[in-house]
């Protein structure tokens, strides 16, 4: 009797009893029954996307920790803190606070250095792990707004560093404002309102630096912030992509749950990124704003570059001619506002790009198995020619530099860059869609003959072949698994009853289009089975 009395009225531990109080009004027990036990597929690309969050985090927690000392104010003060060589110099309270931070707070430095690479970091990451999405096709449905808020997170990304390397107010990142002006001075009409409207009045003003402060700690982080979690939310939601393997179809996700194992995998790697990050910043120096000095109107660095992912933008205003038409007694500054209008129309094309394959091929169904990019050879070529103008614009983009530590003539550059506009991409991609076609027809030849081992062997009748060794289940299975989809047609012109239709340009647009994708030439044919079991039977194989 008293033992039934006393485990009657034994309580629960206190966590236990914290956890059904939570349980109760969150629901969280069975949301976690439902959900820690998900499948993640393991592949080292798939880490590209952990960098980008786990660089993000430490964007944040250094950003914090910067906010506490920095000063978004343009009042001028002369500068009496420990770095000698600025003592006296007339000065921003911004770029006063920066020295501060860099050279009397402990631990400033530091923080200040982790804070810049960590933006390069994540932004290389992100543009990375984008490329892997769209090499593999991993963008499509049910992917494609994921694919949207991705290309947003990059290009918020990018404007976001741009906010923060301009707050010290330091002569390299005022030059970069004045670009910025210039580019806003370019838009017709209301371009001078555009200015006035940022920068409080006449360049440089008074204003711009509190207000790129607010865009740099709340309104783009926060933005950012949302993007992230709905990013992850659907990442959950549409279960994972994985690669062609045995065992892998489109209705399950083999790999390991997310609790304990990946979860624990995660948490080990974040330490190394933050590790390798701290590394970085502790042994190479980034933005020395004490060797530049505070930024004057009149004054310009030299040398003066922007970091790299804003490079291809100023490499579009250094290659562009300086055309300038005079209309009604305005000056319109082309050389500046059409490269300034390519700018978000590429970005745009990005961001569209899911939607217009899903278009010209016409395949609505849910895609969970990534692609061989050597099995999308029109895709796979349209992203390396991206990366090529891009590659050339950012050599448009220092030219300067480029000039004077390869010994060359700064016109020529210039004149490489914008010849290599045009025909840099195409040749890009023809290169690599020839590449693409070769490694198929390889790969078509090793599921036929086997793999090739080295071995030379003599017939009887005097013949030397080399002997190939056949490939196993799961090899042919990666091999052969991939889809491969027959342009679209237009169809009949004239109906049963012999009137012709009306064929809408869209239409035969489509067709085109989807005739480039994956017409003639543009897919070497799959091995069937006919062909395998005729030469495994030995007709030809050795």
């Amino acid at each position: 009797m008293s033992t039934a009395t006393e485990t009657k009225e034994r309580k629960a531990p206190a966590g236990e009893r914290v956890a059904d109080w939570a349980d109760g009004r969150l629901g969280i027990y069975s949301l976690a029954k439902a959900n820690m036990r998900k499948i993640f597929p393991d592949h080292w690309s798939f880490m590209l996307g952990e960098i980008c969050l786990y660089s993000f985090i430490i964007l944040i927690l250094t950003g914090v920790y910067l906010t506490l000392f920095f000063h978004p104010s343009m009042n001028e003060v002369h500068y009496d803190g420990s770095y000698i060589p600025m003592q006296g110099v007339a000065m921003s309270e911004a770029f006063k606070s920066t020295l501060e931070i860099s050279f009397d707070v402990r631990g400033g430095l530091l923080i200040r250095q982790i804070h810049h690479w960590s933006a390069l970091i994540f932004i290389a990451a992100m543009l990375v792990h984008m490329m892997r999405v769209f090499f593999t096709g991993a963008f499509r449905k049910p992917r494609e707004v994921n694919w949207v808020f991705g290309f947003l997170l990059l290009v918020l990304g990018m404007f976001t560093g741009f906010t923060g390397y301009s707050l010290p107010d330091d002569l390299l990142s005022g030059t970069g404002v004045r670009f910025m002006e210039g580019a806003m001075l370019s838009v017709p009409i209301v371009g001078t309102y555009l200015s006035f409207f940022f920068f409080g009045g006449e360049f440089p003003g008074g204003d711009f630096v509190g207000r790129l402060y607010s865009v740099h700690i709340l309104l783009l982080p926060g933005i950012m912030m949302g993007l992230l979690v709905a990013h992850l939310i659907l990442v959950f939601y549409h279960k994972h992509t994985q690669f062609a393997g045995p065992g892998k179809t489109e209705k399950n996700v083999v790999g390991m749950p997310l609790l304990p194992v990946y979860m624990a995998k995660a948490g080990g790697f974040f330490f190394l990124v933050f590790g390798v990050i701290a590394l970085i910043a502790g042994i190479a120096s980034i933005n020395p704003i004490w060797a530049l000095g505070p930024y004057r109107p009149d004054h310009v660095s030299t040398g003066a570059q922007p970091d790299w992912y804003m490079g291809f933008s100023e490499g579009l205003i250094r290659a562009m001619p300086g055309w300038e038409i005079n209309l009604w007694g305005h000056t319109l500054a082309l050389g500046v506002f059409i490269p300034f209008t390519i700018f978000p129309l590429v970005l745009a094309t990005i961001a569209v790009y899911p939607f217009i394959e899903s278009w010209v091929t016409g395949d609505k169904r849910e895609h969970h198995i990534l692609d061989r990019p050597r099995n999308a050879p029109t895709r796979t070529g349209f992203g390396v020619a991206w990366l090529t103008w891009y590659v050339i614009l950012l050599i448009a983009g220092g030219n300067d530099m480029f000039a004077q530590y390869f010994h060359l003539s700064i016109n020529s550059i210039t004149w490489f860059a914008r010849i290599g506009f045009f025909v840099g991409p195409v040749i890009a991609f023809i290169i690599t869609k020839r590449i693409c076609l070769g490694l198929q027809r390889r790969d078509r030849d090793k599921v036929l003959h086997g793999r090739e081992t080295g071995i030379i062997k003599r017939l009887p009748h005097g013949e030397f072949v080399e002997v190939h060794e056949p490939l196993s289940q799961g090899k042919l299975h990666t091999l052969t698994s991939y889809e491969q989809y027959e342009p679209a047609e237009i169809g009949p012109t004239v109906d049963e009853n012999g009137v012709e239709r009306k064929v809408k340009p869209l239409e035969k647009l489509r067709a085109k289009l989807s005739k480039g994708y994956y017409g003639e030439n543009n897919q070497i044919p799959k091995p069937t089975v006919e062909e395998y079991k005729e030469i495994q039977s030995g007709h030809g194989h050795h």
